[in-house]
């Protein structure tokens, strides 16, 4: 078990997700350090050594995560995704130590009409979701001892997300088409960050699945968040296919999560409380 005072490496410490798990275990009373660009890049291999060496535990929230940026920059996605992942599974395996990586939904096709377990196959549509997996796979290789948790269809306070985007274009357009054929778990990263914090307590190996219960698409979620908010905005649904994009998302990005419960020490809470939370924040 992970003893208060336990120095935490939390690469890509000051982004939308990185940022709650820092703020988080402070709360725990473990001892977070936060590594994110610019002094800190996680494709710079002494970065990787010297922010290893640093701690007992190692969480990877770092990433290139503008999936249809990835489409013109997929060098560079591919580095950080994947083969900066790679090394650092090393570098945990030459100093002994246990890393917690992030992953995501996008490494699915969204095909399916199920949830997804973690064992299901994986087939990424888009350069973004390739390059996940492709850390997942080396990491793997490393023969470091890891855990992986996929997320999806996260929001926070130290990022662009859905939630941001939609209320942004609602202040300035009487009418919004949002699409209904994406399906998923809208989860803070807050929650996120809770559960995180409890598994590196536990320290699990393998692969975990997490996202707030229930499912909801898109639309019904901007219905959601614009009926919280007040908002009198003429919203209509669409199909994905309407807004064509460099990159395309899985309409089905539903999350199995039984095997993460049995780790976690209350139930996972449905999406609507922490969203409408979250709404209230802002």
């Amino acid at each position: 078990m992970t003893a208060e005072g336990t120095k935490i490496a939390i690469l890509g410490g000051r982004g939308m997700l990185g940022s709650d798990v820092v703020s988080v275990c402070r709360q725990q009373g473990l001892e977070p350090i936060a590594y994110d660009l610019p002094e800190f890049d996680i494709t710079d291999t002494d970065h990787l050594q010297h922010a290893v060496a640093g701690a007992e535990i190692i969480v990877n929230c770092a990433a290139y995560t503008n999936v249809d940026g990835a489409e013109s920059q997929a060098e560079l996605a591919y580095r950080v995704n994947g083969e900066a992942v790679g090394r650092l599974g090393a570098v945990v395996r030459e100093a002994g130590k246990w890393v917690l990586h992030i992953s995501t939904d996008f490494i699915f096709d969204g095909c399916g009409d199920k949830p997804y377990v973690e064992t299901d196959h994986p087939n990424p549509i888009n350069t973004y979701g390739k390059t996940k997996l492709e850390g997942e796979l080396l990491l793997a290789r490393s023969g470091c001892e890891y855990c992986i948790v996929r997320v999806e269809w996260t929001y926070g306070s130290a990022g662009n997300n859905f939630v941001t985007k939609l209320i942004q274009r609602a202040k300035s357009q009487e009418t919004l088409k949002v699409v209904d054929d994406q399906t998923g778990s809208p989860t803070a990263t807050i929650e996120a960050a809770k559960v995180i914090c409890q598994m590196l307590r536990r320290k699990p190996e393998g692969i975990y699945h997490f996202a707030s219960a229930g499912y909801v698409t898109r639309h019904g979620m901007a219905e959601f968040i614009l009926d919280k908010l007040s908002m009198d905005v003429n919203l209509l649904p669409c199909k994905a296919s309407d807004f064509p994009s460099p990159a395309k998302r899985p309409l089905n990005s539903r999350f199995d999560c039984s095997r993460i419960k049995c780790l976690l020490d209350e139930p996972i809470e449905h999406w609507q409380a922490p969203l409408e939370l979250f709404l209230r924040q802002l």
